[in-house]
């Protein structure tokens, strides 16, 4: 039977899911996934928090919990955010907070900005609902507060915003630009729903204030410890005025009841034994010797006509060719198996709502040591040649 609603008959697969079934195979060189590198993961750190919790929470660990989250979880992330624990709830992964954010605003035809291009996995969850996508001003910067008009504030019912080393471009926001668009969404009376999983991944460059710091009740700040622990335990949260995490918790109640218990006592145990900070110190040192490895690559055999973003953080470099050189040819070019060296990466026009470039492509570089970055980026520069002939 096929009797599917209207809503899941326009479903499709994640383009980028995609491209990993076909890269699988060791002999790829993948510059695909926007996943973290399985070395940083924290294994015996995470043995040990397991062992804690069962010898001395293993009941409350494996029975139902709260919707809205284990309470010392959400106080240690509230103590960081400056607010009270009603502020936050848990959630399954920061997707789910996409996907209870989508469900609490958008009915069919409703407003929705983004940045452009935007992140692919926000867009899947927002598909989902019919909105309209209004892709705000960007430059090779950020987006451009500035030259967001009347048009695009409009009946919004929020804007979605990656300010750190986005998703997929690794550009940040501006603190000039963060200020002046905090300030436009106030007073435009548009929730900003700030998506900030890569904050932590900073490789040069100084802190900067989040968006929600700048306008608590005017922000929905959505966080998550996929990037910096393991994204196997599917742990993310929200951080949010309580009128609206009190909707959120109705929401995700129909969803999944709660977020797993055993997960969030797993997570909550590693970090508060002070640990984490030096987890992610370890985890940018790798990463910064990756990305560095990528830009000197780059910088000595990529041929005239392209260029890149050197990313203060984040898992991602943002390439564009050339006019008239297409992504998607390039990349089945690219994992052709008569090739000598097959590489991957994603084309850029899955990042786009509408009027996507076919010029355009995302380059990861967190999971590849640094001499297949060499290799790979080598053949690379050799099939975009070839491709401009």
């Amino acid at each position: 039977m096929t009797n599917f609603s209207k809503r899941a008959r326009q479903l499709s697969s994640s383009a980028i899911r995609e491209i990993l079934k076909i890269t699988a195979s060791e002999e790829v060189i993948s510059f695909a996934g926007g996943i973290p590198a399985p070395e940083t993961f924290p294994i015996e750190i995470i043995k040990n928090a397991c062992s804690a919790i069962f010898a001395k929470d293993t009941h409350s660990a494996l029975q139902y919990s709260l919707t809205e989250g284990f309470f010392p979880f959400r106080t240690w992330i509230a103590e960081r955010h400056s607010v009270s624990s009603d502020w936050v709830l848990i959630t399954t992964g920061s997707q789910q907070a996409l996907d209870l954010l989508a469900k609490a605003f958008i009915d069919s035809g409703d407003k929705v900005l983004l940045e452009s291009p935007s992140y692919l996995g926000a867009l899947q969850a927002f598909s989902l609902f019919e909105p309209e996508f209004s892709e705000m001003p960007c430059d090779v910067t950020s987006l451009v507060p500035d030259e967001i008009n009347d048009d695009h504030l409009s009946k919004a019912r929020f804007a979605y915003v990656m300010p750190n080393f986005q998703n997929p471009t690794g550009r940040s926001i501006p603190l000039d630009r963060r200020l002046s668009f905090s300030k436009l969404m106030k007073d435009a009376g548009v929730l900003i729903v700030e998506d900030d999983p890569y904050q932590q991944l900073r490789y040069s460059g100084r802190q900067l204030p989040s968006l929600q710091s700048l306008n608590p009740d005017g922000v929905a700040y959505l966080g998550s410890f996929s990037k910096i622990l393991a994204p196997g335990l599917r742990v993310g949260y929200v951080v949010a005025s309580p009128w609206l995490i009190d909707k959120l918790v109705q929401i995700k109640q129909a969803a999944d009841l709660h977020t797993s218990s055993f997960d969030q006592r797993l997570v909550y145990e590693v970090i508060r034994s002070g640990m984490i900070e030096e987890q992610v110190a370890s985890i940018c040192r790798l990463y910064i010797s990756r990305r560095d490895a990528m830009l000197e690559s780059l910088a000595r055999y990529m041929p005239q006509g392209v260029v890149w973003n050197k990313p203060d953080g984040g898992m991602f470099i943002w390439m564009q060719l050339p006019d008239g050189c297409d992504s998607h040819q390039l990349l089945k070019n690219s994992i052709d198996t008569q090739s000598d060296t097959r590489v991957a990466f994603v084309p850029g026009a899955s990042f786009y709502s509408h009027d996507a470039p076919s010029n355009t492509l995302r380059l990861s570089f967190v999971t590849v040591p640094p001499e297949r970055i060499e290799q790979g980026v080598k053949q690379l520069a050799k099939n975009i040649q070839q491709l401009t002939l």
